[in-house]
């Protein structure tokens, strides 16, 4: 795990460059490290490396990891599809959430979150590119799932998270994540202060920066190619 440091410095000059291209201070974009897979081992030695923020896939892991690393000063973000059997354990281990796509999972978020924790960071997940096979809410019915998990005294609602389809094409990265983009100014001018746009992963991030991403969500580049998924006993 000795070349994490070097690899974490590489996406941070990276994103700096990004940045500064778009005319963006690059201290307005944070570095979300993404661990899926890898064990916490790999996280603790991210942190020795200067790294607080992680992001996890899987409840458990999550979970899992949270509690052998409570030593650490880390937020702990999830970024998965979260189901609503599992909503309490996330509720109760997670500083921000990234996928909520449907009210019912935000109302128990809300329900669940325990009293003696700040409320719960949370984006919506838009299916911007209108893609069948991914999860998120559809841009003409983000208004009002917005304006309702906003009303949520658990939660906070911080912005938008998005996975446009897949390119190598950098006018198509661009405009994917234009929309979204878009999508977060229509519902400030609506009278929602919003301030994330989660958006952005190791092949597109400079894209992503330039289109005003504030959290970019970078696994290969900093942990390596991923090793398959156990599947859980």
């Amino acid at each position: 795990m000795s070349d994490i440091c070097p690899r974490i410095e590489a996406v941070r000059i990276r994103i700096r460059r990004a940045a500064l291209a778009a005319g963006r201070d690059p201290r307005g974009i944070a570095l979300l490290a993404v661990g899926k897979t890898f064990p916490a081992e790999a996280i603790r030695a991210a942190h020795g490396c200067g790294q607080r923020v992680f992001g996890e896939n899987y409840v458990d892991e999550l979970v899992a990891k949270a509690a052998t690393l409570a030593d650490l000063d880390i937020e702990w973000h999830f970024i998965g599809q979260l189901q609503s059997n599992k909503t309490r354990k996330i509720a109760a281990v997670a500083d921000w959430v990234h996928g909520i796509d449907r009210l019912s999972v935000a109302e128990r978020l809300d329900r669940q979150r325990p009293t003696d924790r700040p409320p719960l960071q949370v984006c919506l997940q838009v299916n911007i590119s209108g893609e069948t096979s991914k999860a998120g809410v559809a841009p003409e019915a983000l208004p009002a799932l917005a304006h309702a998990v906003s009303a949520l005294p658990r939660l906070r609602l911080r912005g938008l998270m998005a996975l446009p389809a897949p390119s190598d094409d950098p006018r198509v990265q661009h405009a994917g994540f234009a929309a979204v983009r878009i999508l977060r100014d229509a519902l400030a001018d609506d009278g929602l202060a919003l301030d994330t746009l989660s958006m952005g992963m190791s092949g597109d991030l400079d894209a992503a920066v330039a289109e005003g991403a504030t959290l970019v969500r970078v696994g290969t580049a900093v942990f390596g190619a991923r090793k398959p998924r156990l599947p859980s006993p």
